[in-house]
């Protein structure tokens, strides 16, 4: 997890030539000292040089934006963030994202020279190697102490950014009172061009500035460069006004590659805004010192030997010396780790004054402080008995069991992407997340201590900035996302990204099936599932009533190091009580209907379930084949389980053909199934009863089909059927 900031009046060393302005004030520049000039040059020098030597040594890596945002990371993390090197997990500093996450070797490098014990020489020196133990990898990753979040892909770090300041802003209001800032810190991010053209890193601008993070900061590198060569060949637009008209507030710096005095400045005065996020555009040169600086040539490739050497020459270095840090240079640096402890000591002398006086409160807090759940979520989950019997949309059976989870536990912060009305997630006496100042006409209001989020249609950015909620601190925050199902493709690589740094997160995705009906093939998912079924670290689990919601629900709680997306239907669905279980439900797969002697075992999946069970009953009736029925929501669930558990499930032992009716993209259930009665076209647009028809999802027709294959099973032996997978429907094929 990454740094934490410095109160502007407690800054070290000489002097500051300048005066900061602060909110149309003047405030002298004596509150923000700096060393001298010439000191700071040396260490600008010397910083370049050493991201020179660490790209050249395996000839790879990203120098030219690290050494051209060197002057900006000494303000940074000499003088202007609140943090503790001694303890990269201390709560109230302040956040630090590397959205342009290719230049991670500059974060690296000033996280060694302030101190962060992991981050040794040898580890500097291991970036681009063939290290499986380095802490260097070739873009900042979670894991490792001083990094806030795995950024890389570009866009997501300026949405993950927004996501840890919309994580102070609802605990601070939520828990600060009077002379007791408990939760007040500063999120800085730092971006490239490419942040500003991905299209989540607009979303996220566009949302933070509507809030009025004035607790966000971001530090833009503006050189002008990007991999194929000036920015300027795909992006000619006024950044500063389009940010202005986002609702921000614009700073400009014109020298960030020496000017360490005004980008200090600068960044006091960001630290100050009472009502905007901040944009400081900071004009630098990539690459700069080497023989292609401000060419793209200095993105992303080593300089070579002799352009090292002349780098080091012109910075008064010894060519012949490699990876040279002098003292000078480190204890230009040492006052930070005393500092930090100083934060430290103050914020818990703070939290002991505020436990005397808001006990109960306390309380909470350090329970969400640890990452605990705030009651027995167990408790809260409605029972079996509770539950509807009549045909009910799992979307609604969703709000049944989500509903009384978000208005218990003041960790839950649930949202949508633009559909409240269609995902049934909007509890009694909910709040909702806004600055306290804002009217929309609808009337719709809140504060920040709201906690149900209207995310506008922007589910992309809905999925990585509930990230950068989830990353504040373990445990602390429970995002909770709705959409449509069809539209979580464009929320996908956000949720790659929430399965990749292991932040737990439950995204509601209704609609998810042909019987969306009207809304036609667009919004009817045909292969998602396929997508998030091979996932890695992610739950899929598609339930197929009220029972089994409950069960999905059950494990996306208890998964408390995995997102998990519970695929719910439009329609209504049957209700099984008498067979389904949600203990079967986090085991991923159960016997639902068993039969002694069967000839097929159908594997029934979410809303087509029902299919499932008509076809047991008309095989029955019409065909004399016995069929019992496997319910399996979760392959990944399913796969947790014991060898023996999931052979007794499938009978895979007593060489009966296993049949999966779902419809959906068939891949995948190879692995269970011999044969699948499934989709192999898009959908279509018809009311979701006919819908399902015309795709051949009947009981009657499937029973046909399913009775043909056991006869094929048995007049030619499983070990001649097995192995090669049989598609049942061929009603449409696209």
């Amino acid at each position: 997890m990454a740094p934490s900031a410095i109160p502007v009046d407690s800054v070290a060393a000489t002097h500051l030539p300048v005066d900061i302005k602060t909110n149309g004030k003047i405030t002298k520049a004596s509150s923000v000292q700096l060393h001298d000039p010439e000191t700071a040059g040396r260490v600008l020098r010397t910083f370049r040089c050493l991201i020179a030597d660490l790209c050249e040594q395996f000839k790879g890596g990203h120098p030219g934006s690290a050494m051209g945002m060197a002057a900006i990371g000494v303000a940074l993390w000499k003088y202007v963030m609140r943090y503790s090197p001694s303890n990269p997990n201390f709560f109230a500093r302040d956040r630090f994202v590397l959205s342009n996450g290719h230049t991670c070797l500059w974060q690296y490098t000033f996280m060694h020279l302030i101190g962060y014990k992991n981050m040794t020489m040898d580890q500097l020196k291991s970036y681009h190697s063939d290290r499986t133990d380095s802490i260097c990898p070739g873009h900042p990753e979670i894991e490792h102490e001083g990094i806030e979040v795995t950024t890389g892909p570009l866009g997501q770090g300026i949405a993950n950014a927004v996501g840890l300041a919309m994580a102070t802003k609802n605990l601070g209001a939520t828990y600060n009172k009077p002379g007791f800032p408990l939760v007040d810190n500063k999120t800085f991010c730092m971006i490239g061009d490419a942040c500003l053209q991905e299209g989540v890193g607009l979303e996220a601008i566009s949302l933070a500035g509507h809030w009025k993070l004035n607790n966000l900061i971001v530090i833009y590198d503006n050189n002008q460069v990007t991999c194929d060569g000036s920015a300027d060949l795909a992006n000619t637009e006024d950044v500063n006004a389009k940010m202005r008209a986002c609702g921000w507030k614009v700073l400009e710096v014109a020298d960030g590659n020496y000017d360490i005095e005004v980008i200090v400045a600068t960044l006091v005065e960001a630290r100050a805004s009472t009502d905007k996020p901040v944009f400081i555009n900071i004009k630098t040169v990539i690459g700069i010192g080497s023989k292609v600086a401000g060419d793209a040539k200095a993105h992303g490739a080593a300089f070579g030997a002799e352009d090292v050497a002349n780098i080091k020459k012109s910075s008064g270095m010894n060519p012949e010396e490699f990876f040279t840090v002098s003292d000078e240079v480190y204890n230009f640096f040492a006052e930070v780790r005393d500092r930090g402890r100083e934060y430290e000591k103050e914020w818990s002398g703070l939290v002991e004054a505020y436990g005397k006086e808001y006990p109960d409160l306390a309380n909470e807090f350090a329970c969400r402080v640890r990452g605990e759940m705030p009651a027995d979520w167990t408790k809260i989950i409605p029972k079996k008995e509770d539950l509807p019997t009549a045909p009910t949309a799992s979307r609604k059976s969703a709000g049944i069991v989500c509903n009384p989870l978000a208005a218990a536990l003041g960790n839950f912060m649930v949202g949508t992407a633009d559909l409240s009305p269609s995902v049934n997630m909007i509890w009694k006496g909910k709040v909702d997340f806004q600055h306290p100042d804002t009217r929309p006409t609808c009337g719709i209001t809140g504060d920040y201590s709201g906690r149900y989020i209207h995310w506008g249609i922007r589910e992309f950015a809905m999925a990585a900035i509930s990230n950068g909620l989830a990353a504040f601190n373990k445990g602390t925050i429970l995002p909770v996302t709705s959409s449509f199902f069809m539209f979580y493709l464009y929320a996908a690589p956000g949720i790659r990204m929430g399965a990749l740094q292991s932040l737990q997160a439950i995204h509601i995705a209704t609609h998810d099936s042909i019987g969306t009906g009207e809304d036609g093939p667009t919004h009817q998912p045909i292969e998602l599932a396929a997508l998030y079924r091979a996932m890695p670290n992610l739950l899929y689990i598609r339930p197929c009533d009220s029972e089994e919601v409950a069960g999905a629900f059950t494990a996306a709680l208890s998964a408390k190091n995995t997102p998990s997306v519970l695929s719910l239907s439009r329609q209504n669905l049957p209700q099984y009580p008498q067979w389904s279980s949600r203990e079967g439900v986090v085991r991923g797969a159960y016997v639902f209907v068993e039969e002694e002697e069967a000839d097929v075992t159908l594997i029934g999946v979410g809303a087509e379930m029902t299919f499932a069970v008509q076809t047991r009953e008309v095989l029955a009736q019409k065909h004399g084949i016995k069929a019992r029925i496997v319910s399996f929501p979760s392959q990944r669930l399913f796969e947790a389980q014991s060898r023996a558990y999931r052979l007794e499930t499938l009978k895979t032992r007593e060489n009966i053909p296993r049949v999966v009716i779902e419809a959906y993209a068939v891949n995948g259930w190879e692995r269970y199934a011999d044969a699948g009665y499934s989709m192999s076209s898009f959908g279509h647009s018809l009311p979701g009863a006919a819908a399902y028809k015309y795709f051949g999802f009947d009981g009657e027709v499937i029973a046909g089909k399913v009775k043909g294959f056991v006869e094929e099973w048995r007049a030619k032996g499983a070990e001649e059927v097995r192995g090669e997978f049989w598609d049942l429907n061929e009603t449409r094929v696209h």
